[in-house]
């Protein structure tokens, strides 16, 4: 691949995850997860043309804005890892996180998996994970690794290379009924106590 279209995958990914971090409110020790099909993004069916160059140009494009924000990227492996997911040991241990035991290659993982794997300092495996906000590039499925209250980001790229992009972002559930109250106004709050 020439070296505008991956420099272009890299643009349209940052872009893409700083209009995401901006609609979440994404902060510094959140979870943002990424599945990633490198082979729809050349126009190829899913899991079937991985590439490095093509994740090594959407790695660059995260961490562009990982290294401002200080989030923590969780990357989604493929179905032949059950969809296990490569993170930093700090994030695991963070979050309680369960590890699993696998190394991600490109044939069993798939290659956004396995090039973060060897990219993120101290990268591990975990089993799952309910992240703050998702990148979907090609229809990989990353719901699953969502809190469980979803929102949608419709991103103004709406294809990375030839890949479908889908983003969401998540907030807490509402409970409660037509009672509840979910922002306390300046006025209820007491005045700060000194001791």
């Amino acid at each position: 691949m020439d070296e505008a279209r991956l420099q272009a995958i890299a643009q349209d990914t940052e872009r893409c995850v700083r209009e995401l971090a901006e609609a979440a409110g994404l902060k510094a020790g959140q979870l943002l997860v990424i599945g990633a099909s490198t082979s729809e993004v050349i126009g190829r069916r899913i899991g079937t043309a991985g590439t490095t160059e093509v994740a090594a140009a959407i790695y660059a494009g995260i961490e562009a804005v990982r290294r401002e924000i200080g989030f923590h990227p969780v990357f989604q492996c493929c179905e032949h890892l059950n969809r296990a997911l490569v993170v930093t040991r700090e994030a695991a241990e963070r979050y309680g996180l369960v590890e699993v035991s696998a190394v991600p290659v490109p044939g069993a993982g798939g290659a956004m998996a396995a090039y973060a794997y060897r990219r993120l300092q101290d990268a591990c495996l975990v089993e799952s994970v309910q992240a703050h906000a998702g990148l979907d590039i090609g229809d990989t499925l990353i719901g699953m690794h969502l809190r469980p209250v979803a929102v949608p980001v419709r991103p103004s790229v709406r294809t990375i290379g030839e890949a479908h992009v889908t983003m969401a972002r998540t907030r807490p559930k509402l409970i409660g009924g037509a009672r509840a109250v979910y922002v306390l106004e300046p006025e209820e709050r007491e005045p700060e106590k000194r001791v």
